[in-house]
């Protein structure tokens, strides 16, 4: 049985930690940078380094960015009246795709006791004082709707109401191009519950 060089092994390793990656695809991309040429191993080396060193995270949003405060914070086209709170950065990517206009708080996480991960451990405090100066009119909900997504936004909104700022939810239900009869009964019950005049 022939044996994998040390460094391709290595490699191999190193992808399959990453999210999403399992043996197989950690094997495909390691082969692929082993015949691709050397500069393009060199620039995604050279990009995973710089991600490293050119990123912060935004003292007004904790979103992930280059600069501090980050650029959506600093655009005077966005509106600032509205902010949705979502529990991690691709889920900024995600609404942005969807033409958001308004400003986020980026919680990094939702509330897990299994995983003994509470309030104090995301950036849900942080939000306060940015609800201080009266321009926040609306507080959009956007955590995932899992148990864990619905206790975190249970928590903000028992946290917020008290000040009087509008506190919504983003609906949940059926996909677009999804069939009723594939559709769980708690996705169809949520459907059912969010439904608005045609």
């Amino acid at each position: 049985m022939a044996t994998i060089p040390k460094v391709v092994k290595d490699l191999i390793e190193a992808f399959e930690r990453l999210p999403g990656i399992g043996p197989k695809t950690a094997q495909r991309l390691t082969y692929y940078l082993l015949h691709a040429p050397k500069e393009e191993a060199k620039a995604l080396a050279e990009a995973a380094i710089a991600l490293k060193e050119k990123t912060v995270i935004c003292s007004v949003c904790f979103n992930i960015s280059e600069k501090d405060p980050c650029e959506i914070d600093t655009d005077p086209s966005r509106d600032k009246s509205v902010i949705a709170i979502v529990e991690d950065p691709l889920d900024v990517l995600a609404l942005e795709r969807a033409n958001f206009k308004g400003l986020y708080h980026v919680l990094h996480g939702a509330i897990s006791p299994l995983e003994n991960i509470g309030p104090e451990e995301l950036h849900i405090r942080d939000l306060l004082p940015r609800l201080k100066d009266g321009v926040v009119k609306e507080l959009i909900l956007a955590t995932n709707p899992t148990m864990e997504g619905e206790a975190t936004a249970m928590y903000i909104d028992r946290l917020i109401r008290p000040l009087g700022i509008k506190v919504t939810r983003i609906a949940r239900g059926l996909p677009v191009g999804g069939d009723l009869e594939y559709a769980d009964e708690t996705t169809l019950s949520r459907a059912l519950e969010g439904r608005k005049e045609y």
